[in-house]
């Protein structure tokens, strides 16, 4: 047998045994699933996705469970159908987002019992432990902790403490807080379709790791991922998140004001958006028009493109506003060599990222969720920077070595192992915790 020809066989057969990671990206305008497993090389490939219209979910948050559990039924259908009946997916990695995310700094003091000897991954597992028991607004819980420096003994600017000898150890925390009742919506609507929550991750780390270099996050970054219903903001300097927030504006509002200001449909708004849309009117030429079709038999609506351009910069306008002053008020506006990374539905507007340098005076780029992938010509869809939450989450899920689907309706655990009493994940603890309630609940209202 040739030799070339068996390396691929063993290859090709590595591939299919090997585990895979799920991401679920439950979005206001779009349902997306995607299925991730990673090459003989190492590398993550997207080998299944489907997406569906989504239709209880408004600005990141679930408004219609009924609706919202359809349409996670639809995406997973279809993933499913791009595999031909080879894969049952079951475990899901999650995004959340929406207004009620919110952000803080903290800094925590922890005193070792044992003050002689070196600082273990037990003192610091410790150390954040203590964190999530912070008193929190009512109704309000923290779904993650992230050290940033520590500081050991007054020795400053440490990021790793691990063998260090020291008493007290001292840390710089972004905490990063939602409400639980959101939370538990996603859970509900997940459940209710059959699927189960590996984990709950925040949408702007997540797309931040679909398109950001190391280089970038080192140097000092802004991702900022315009969806339907929220623009997320994520800030990272020195290989760190900083600061997170996120802006109860996105491509949604654009619509309405293109169907307010044209007088026409949201159908057809959406589509002008989408096929015309820029975000510079000095781009856009007067002369270049698009015709509506009327309604009942009504004379169409003629559309200039500058009108439809000036629309759409005047809200992009007020989303770029918030998103600097987000910037500026982290403190890291002049330490940010990367500029910002644009991505989301939104950042396909024509001539986004020259308005963004105008506005802001920081170099701007696109993001695409297919840099750091292996090859994916079999799914050119994977350019689009719509993607790119759903194809972080499951970098996310292979970085977290959760438990992950496998081909065949095989569980199989990746690297690693799943501990749903150790904190490293709000919402992975409470949820597990409640798990019991929330089937009891779902079976009394199927025999009610």
């Amino acid at each position: 047998m040739d030799k070339s020809f068996a390396e691929k066989e063993f290859n090709n057969e590595s591939r299919k045994n090997s585990p895979i990671v799920v991401g679920l990206d439950i979005g206001t305008t779009k349902i997306a699933c995607f299925v991730g497993r990673k090459n003989e090389h190492g590398k993550i490939e997207i080998i299944a996705m489907g997406k569906s219209e989504s239709l209880g979910v408004g600005r990141g948050v679930v408004e219609n469970i009924d609706k919202t559990v359809q349409s996670i039924l639809n995406a997973v259908k279809t993933t499913e159908g791009n595999q031909e009946g080879r894969l049952k997916i079951k475990n899901v990695n999650v995004g959340i987002a929406g207004q009620h995310i919110k952000s803080m700094q903290h800094r925590g003091i922890y005193n070792r019992k044992d003050r002689h000897g070196e600082i273990s991954q037990k003192d610091v597992d410790s150390f954040i432990e203590e964190m999530y028991n912070m008193v929190m607004a009512p109704g309000e819980e923290i779904i993650t902790v992230i050290p940033q420096e520590y500081i050991v003994d007054n020795l400053s600017e440490i990021k790793e403490p691990i063998g260090m000898p020291g008493s007290r150890l001292e840390a710089n925390f972004h905490i990063i807080t939602g409400q639980v009742q959101n939370v538990m919506n996603i859970r509900r609507c997940v459940d209710r379709a059959g699927l189960n929550v590996k984990d709950i991750i925040l949408e702007p780390i997540a797309s931040a790791d679909a398109v950001l270099t190391d280089e970038e996050k080192e140097a000092g970054v802004v991702l900022v991922d315009i969806g339907g219903g929220t623009t997320d903001v994520a800030i990272f300097q020195d290989g760190l998140i900083r600061h997170t927030a996120v802006i109860p504006f996105g491509g949604n509002i654009i619509t309405q004001d293109i169907k307010e200001g044209c007088k026409i449909m949201k159908t057809p708004a959406e589509a002008l958006k989408v096929g015309y849309g820029c975000a510079l009117a000095t781009e856009a030429k007067d002369n270049e028009v698009v015709c509506i079709p009327g309604l009942r038999g009504r004379p169409a609506k003629e559309i200039t493109m500058k009108n439809l351009a000036s629309i759409i910069q005047a809200r992009m306008e007020e989303i770029i506003d918030l998103v600097f002053y987000e910037i500026k008020n982290s403190g890291y506006h002049k330490k940010l060599i990367g500029g910002i990374v644009v991505t989301g539905g939104g950042a396909q507007l024509k001539h986004l990222t020259q308005l963004f340098e105008y506005m802001t005076g920081m170099d701007t780029r696109i993001g695409y969720p297919n840099e750091h992938l292996a090859n994916t010509n079999n799914l050119t869809e994977l350019a689009s920077p719509i993607y790119s939450t759903g194809i972080g989450l499951v970098m996310k899920g292979f970085e977290k070595a959760k438990e992950s689907v496998s081909m065949n309706d095989q569980e199989e655990p990746i690297t690693g192992h799943s501990n749903p009493e150790k904190r490293g994940g709000f919402f992975t603890s409470i949820l597990q915790k409640s798990s019991d309630a929330v089937k009891n609940f779902f079976n009394d209202e199927d025999n009610n």
